[in-house]
């Protein structure tokens, strides 16, 4: 062996230029199990499988549904006067019921999910908070829309309304948003904390002005997951909100009014469609609801994107 060179491990790595193994064995040298390759080809196979099912079907929702999509389809109400069938209202109606729903839950999920990792001490309360919690997200939507109708709808007096919809929704979505608010929020370093109580913040101060933003991407995330489940129920609203498709009285306070009344978003529809046998409608509503699904989860991944890049 050559004198200016050092054994390591199994192999002997030179003390001259070029510095490299002269004998012995490298890890790139194993010998690859077979076991390996199956479970490699397996992984393959997986994922194959999965991008094969998405893309057949975005494929035969595209091809079924893109000679329906015209301008006077999203464009126009139905009328049967004018002759005329579109889901305008029903685009609006979902969006309407969106933005109501996240105005009632959004500050009820981070605001829980702030007390129970920055407030609660571990114990059998929060325990039960989190198994609550958890339970909730396991509850057949159509559960969710027989108590709704029962609770707000009958109880409260608020009867066939988007309202109605919007509160029923909003408890659907709740465990999202409280669940992934809770994960994001244990994300942040516990340094972060220490370090501003220790220059004197308050706890609330130091909540507000270090936590939240930090922990501001997985938040996100969780609002805009709880909005895709708002745009794909069905059961939940039909139950609660209904299927009348007239858009609201601009002028005044009709927008306001509009929450009272019943109003069919775009799953509503389809499923009305379905049951009518006009595959052609229902087809062009499942490729517009493809779109905002996929637009939603594009817009995910950049707003997460630019949190991040920001903090």
């Amino acid at each position: 062996m050559n004198q200016f060179a050092t054994r390591t491990g199994d192999g002997v790595l030179s003390k001259e230029p070029p510095y490299q193994f002269v004998s012995g064995n490298s890890i790139y040298q194993k010998k690859v199990r077979m076991g390996d390759n199956v479970l490699l080809g397996v992984i393959y196979f997986c994922a194959a499988v999965s991008v094969c099912l998405l893309a057949g079907i975005m494929g035969y929702v595209i091809y079924r549904g893109l000679p329906a999509v015209t301008w006077e389809f999203l464009s126009t109400v139905p009328s049967a006067l004018k002759g005329t069938f579109g889901i305008l209202a029903n685009i609006f109606n979902t969006i309407y019921i969106i933005v109501l729903t996240l105005l009632i839950v959004t500050p009820i999920g981070i605001g829980s999910a702030i007390y129970l990792t920055e407030y609660a001490k571990g114990g059998k309360l929060v325990r039960m908070i989190e198994f609550t919690t958890e339970t909730l997200s396991g509850i057949p939507s159509i559960i969710y829309g027989l108590f709704g109708m029962v609770f707000f709808g009958v109880v409260c007096g608020l009867g066939f309304s988007i309202l109605t919809g919007a509160l029923t929704l909003a408890i659907m979505i709740l465990p999202i948003i409280t669940r992934t608010t809770q994960e994001a929020l244990k994300t942040v370093p516990e340094s972060y904390r220490t370090g501003a109580l220790g220059m004197g913040a308050t706890k609330w101060y130091m909540i507000r002005t270090i936590i939240l933003p930090s922990a501001m991407p997985g938040i996100v995330t969780g609002v805009i997951l709880g909005i895709g489940r708002i745009v794909g129920e069905s059961a939940a609203l039909l139950f609660t909100a209904g299927s009348v498709n007239m858009l609201p009285k601009l002028a005044g306070t009709g927008i306001f009014e509009h929450a009272l009344k019943s109003g069919g978003t775009l799953t509503i529809q389809m499923y009305l469609s379905m049951t009518k046998a006009d595959y052609a409608s229902a087809f062009g509503i499942a490729l517009v609801l493809l779109a905002v699904v996929l637009g939603i989860n594009l817009l995910t991944k950049y707003i997460t994107k630019k949190l991040d890049t920001n903090h």
